[in-house]
């Protein structure tokens, strides 16, 4: 009979092998995401193991997240876009998730969340808000252009033909550029920007599985637009982003993934993952127009000491006036402010 049990420090090995060789694992459930979450966070994480006799049948990542704002969950996983369960059948899973609901009891917690890309819990409630958008790269880069719906593709075309925008890669010498256009990026939407610290941990952790693209004009080095970029196995994740109004009259966005799916392409990689959007965003209709179909994620919760299925999204009427407040507020104001406050938006 297997057992459960917290992820020491001496299994994290054990863990990322079994994560990297299950079909349905992801970058988020390797035991670096863990590390950086703690490490700019402080949240306190509950990894659950699955063993018989040595032998992984499962495992459950998750992060504890206290909020005066938003109450105290359980979360997996916290501030990635996937999570959840993975094991070797229906008995591992169930055991999992069982476990991660009687912690949620015994630390007193509002809710359990799980955030799964493949899975759907039979006895849990589900939040019908997020999307995921992925698609095969083809090995010839002619064909990820022809897969491209004509008017993006055309977008494309207008910053590297019109405006004759360059595209760089690079890791930590790019960090400081990057967070100066994503921070922007971030407050012209109302919301709370992330530490730099956060940045700077994912780089240090994944190295080469974590790269950072700019988009400048041929003429200047004035940075229009980035996106940090994730590598996980056959797979390539743009997933923190940001651009100047300026760069979004540019095209730089366009310009930008093309150049992301190119090097995914040339690197021989087999899976674009776009992300996850929220139904009814921008970045929701940019994908699609990408020619992405969306793909609802399966965010499902056990309440416990709440009665209503949170919903945290800028979309909720009730934080409408908050989020234009928040754009009035002085850009460097909220550099100082919103690290402290999105820690508690896993």
């Amino acid at each position: 009979m297997f057992e459960i049990s917290c992820l020491k420090n001496s299994e994290e090995d054990l863990w990322d092998r079994y994560v990297l060789n299950h079909p349905e694992g992801t970058f988020f459930h390797l035991t670096g995401w863990k590390r950086v979450v703690e490490k700019t966070f402080s949240h306190k994480s509950i990894y659950l193991l699955a063993k018989d006799k040595g032998k992984v049948l499962g495992v459950l990542p998750a992060f504890v997240v206290k909020s005066f704002l938003f109450g105290k969950s359980l979360v997996s996983t916290g501030f990635g876009a996937y999570g959840g369960v993975l094991s070797e059948d229906e008995k591992v899973a169930e055991h999992l998730i069982q476990k991660a609901i009687e912690i949620t009891k015994e630390e007193k917690l509002d809710y359990f969340e799980v955030r799964n890309l493949y899975r759907k819990e039979p006895n849990l409630i589900t939040k019908d808000l997020y999307y995921t958008f992925r698609k095969e790269i083809y090995e010839d880069p002619d064909d990820n252009l022809k897969s491209i719906p004509r008017k993006s593709r055309r977008m494309v075309r207008v910053g590297r033909d019109k405006y004759k925008l360059r595209c760089e890669k690079s890791g930590k010498d790019f960090l400081d550029p990057f967070y100066e256009v994503y921070a922007k990026s971030v407050h012209n939407l109302g919301s709370p920007v992330y530490p730099k610290s956060l940045f700077k941990n994912l780089l240090e952790e994944f190295k080469e599985d974590c790269k950072i693209f700019l988009i400048t004009p041929n003429s200047s080095n004035e940075v229009l637009a980035g996106v940090m970029t994730f590598y996980y196995k056959d797979q390539v994740l743009p997933y923190y982003a940001g651009s100047t109004l300026k760069g979004k009259k540019m095209a730089a966005n366009d310009f930008m993934y093309w150049n992301v799916m190119l090097d995914g392409c040339n690197r021989k990689y087999k899976l674009f993952d776009f992300g996850r959007s929220k139904k009814g965003t921008g970045s929701f209709s940019f994908k699609k127009h990408w020619g992405f179909e969306p793909k609802p994620l399966n965010y499902q919760y056990f309440l416990n000491k709440t009665d209503e299925v949170p919903n945290v999204s800028p979309l909720n009427p009730k934080y409408q006036r908050k989020i234009k407040l928040w754009k009035k507020l002085p850009f460097k104001l909220t550099k100082l402010i919103g690290p402290y406050l999105v820690k508690y938006i896993p």
